[in-house]
């Protein structure tokens, strides 16, 4: 019996999966997860997972933080992103976080099937348009780098996150930035949305990962 772990944040897709996953006698699912954090804590409570299937976006921590976490304390879960995202960065971090596989959330359950077992049998199931672009990292690593600062900030929406990153709150930055303190809120809003990520400790991880600030 292989057992299984999901993070998914989205209940919808995520009761989607463990259908086509309850096609397969082979495959039991352990736990369903609603972020990295939740995952992190119940394999502290119980650790005997085979694999993992991890979304990237997710709250309070997401799927490439928490796939670097589980990468160094359990190395013999095998980690499966299993995610809509398919850019040259996500693919290059979610691999250098330690993840073994990268399939899309459309993948059809034979291909969730045969990437599990693939997986455990030392594989590294990709998608074929994953596969290409990880091909192409390889190749050409700048890829990654031109990608990592196109998150196209304004001059305004920089030095808000400037002031984000030393931990001040909405007044403080307004007073800094001689702004308002609705402005600062639609700022951080709008660079939250730009940085795909919901709160401020994402916003700053992010910032410093990607060398913003």
């Amino acid at each position: 019996m292989i057992k299984i772990a999901i993070a998914e944040d989205n209940s919808f897709l995520a009761n989607s999966l463990i259908n086509k996953l309850g096609l397969f006698e082979d495959f039991k699912i352990k736990f369903h997860s609603l972020d990295g954090n939740d995952l992190v804590q119940k394999l502290a409570i119980d650790s005997n997972i085979d694999v993992i299937l991890m979304d990237i976006q997710m709250p309070n921590m997401d799927g490439i933080e928490a796939t670097r976490i589980i990468n160094k304390k359990y190395p013999h879960i095998k980690i499966i992103m299993l995610t809509i995202f398919d850019s040259e960065q996500h693919i290059y971090e979610s691999l250098q976080a330690g993840a073994s596989g990268y399939l899309m959330k459309e993948s059809s359950p034979k291909e969730i099937f045969d990437g599990i077992n693939d997986i455990l049998s030392g594989g590294a199931p990709m998608s074929p348009s994953i596969a290409l672009k990880a091909v192409k990292i390889i190749r050409n690593p700048q890829l990654v780098e031109q990608e990592s600062v196109n998150f196209k900030l304004t001059d305004r929406e920089s030095a808000v996150l400037k002031q984000l990153c030393k931990g001040l709150n909405y007044n403080e930055i307004a007073s800094n930035l001689i702004i308002s303190p609705n402005t600062a809120r639609r700022h951080i809003e709008n660079i939250y949305k730009k940085l795909n990520v919901h709160n401020k400790a994402e916003a700053v991880e992010i910032a410093y990962r990607h060398q913003l600030v």
